[in-house]
């Protein structure tokens, strides 16, 4: 970044012009002589003065030009910021049973769906560390609490059924998000918890994990995702093959709502692609995290890189005009 600090020096310029100008008419009269004949001028070989005169013109609106330029006193500047960020934990509870290849959301089914939604919810992130539990009949952490988006978003892209023996363990899911949240500093800590069934396995209840979370300060938001009645689900037929076959899918909704409530977050219900995205821009309107950028300049006076050639300059003119440049009156 470069600046002139004094700005109103060039104005002096505009007071040069003219003072130059006519202190150099004053001189030519001055030192005008007449002459008889040209012909002694030529033969000296003196007649080259008047480009002489205009060389030492140059020099001099030069050294001038540099010297206003100086006290204009340039400067280079360099841009600096600080950011104070009180962050948001937030881990992310995926589940991955088998009732999540259901195909009624589109283009494919409720995990591929999920998947993508959640990537564009970490997209949308700055300065919040980020972790992914995925939960079937067991859970594990498929990414720890991470500022580094990139490795997230490829993981959540490796979620896939047949990680995990099959099952829904919603209150061992809670609880191992809690246990990756409790020594967390951060201002707020938040979990997602996104689930298409109901708790059918595990030794921890849904609403033990949600005491559990309750008693850290740790938000639930939890999303019930599928439609109503019978959806199609992909089943491998002996004979068959693969096909479609018709199921019921029991969501336990109101335990999802008692974890919410109970944990001061909050309950959702997405029945289509379109509502699980405008569900998770909610969840990121309502969990900003607050960001204060402080940006300054630190400038280097720079005026030296035209004091020193005015100078220079200036030394050449007197010394040129005492030999190739003297002047022929």
């Amino acid at each position: 970044m470069f600046r002139f600090a004094i700005p109103q020096a060039f104005l002096l310029l505009l007071l040069l012009v003219p003072l130059f100008y006519f202190s150099l008419r004053k001189r030519k009269r001055e030192r005008s002589i007449a002459y008889s004949s040209l012909d002694v001028i030529r033969a000296a070989g003196l007649e080259a003065s008047v480009w002489k005169r205009h060389a030492t013109l140059a020099l001099r609106a030069l050294v001038l030009i540099l010297i206003v330029l100086g006290m204009a006193r340039p400067q280079t500047g360099r841009s600096e910021s600080t950011v104070k960020s009180e962050g948001i934990d937030i881990v992310l509870l995926l589940d991955a049973s088998s009732s999540m290849q259901a195909q009624d959301f589109k283009p494919r089914n409720r995990l591929h769906v999920a998947k993508r939604v959640i990537t564009d919810f970490v997209s949308k992130r700055s300065a919040d560390r980020i972790g992914l539990v995925v939960f079937a009949a067991q859970a594990i952490t498929q990414c720890p609490l991470t500022l580094d988006y990139a490795i997230l978003t490829d993981l959540v892209d490796r979620v896939d059924f047949g990680m995990l023996e099959d099952g829904t363990a919603i209150g061992v899911a809670l609880a191992t998000a809690c246990n990756r949240l409790k020594d967390s500093e951060a201002k707020s800590r938040i979990v997602v918890l996104l689930t298409d069934g109901r708790n059918n396995v595990g030794l921890i209840s849904p609403m033990t994990a949600a005491e559990v979370a309750k008693s850290l300060v740790i938000k639930v938001y939890t999303i019930g995702v599928g439609t109503s009645g019978p959806v199609p689900v992909p089943v491998d037929d002996p004979l068959f093959g693969r096909r479609l076959v018709p199921m019921e899918m029991k969501l336990d909704e109101t335990t999802l709502q008692q974890i919410a409530q109970l944990t001061e977050g909050e309950y959702f219900r997405a029945t289509d692609t379109e509502e699980l995205a405008k569900i998770y821009d909610k969840i990121d309107e309502l969990e900003k995290t607050a960001v204060e950028t402080k940006s300054f300049v630190s400038y280097t006076d720079r005026f030296s890189l035209f004091i020193a050639p005015a100078l220079v300059l200036l030394l050449a003119q007197v010394l040129l005009s005492e030999l190739w440049l003297r002047e022929t009156p």
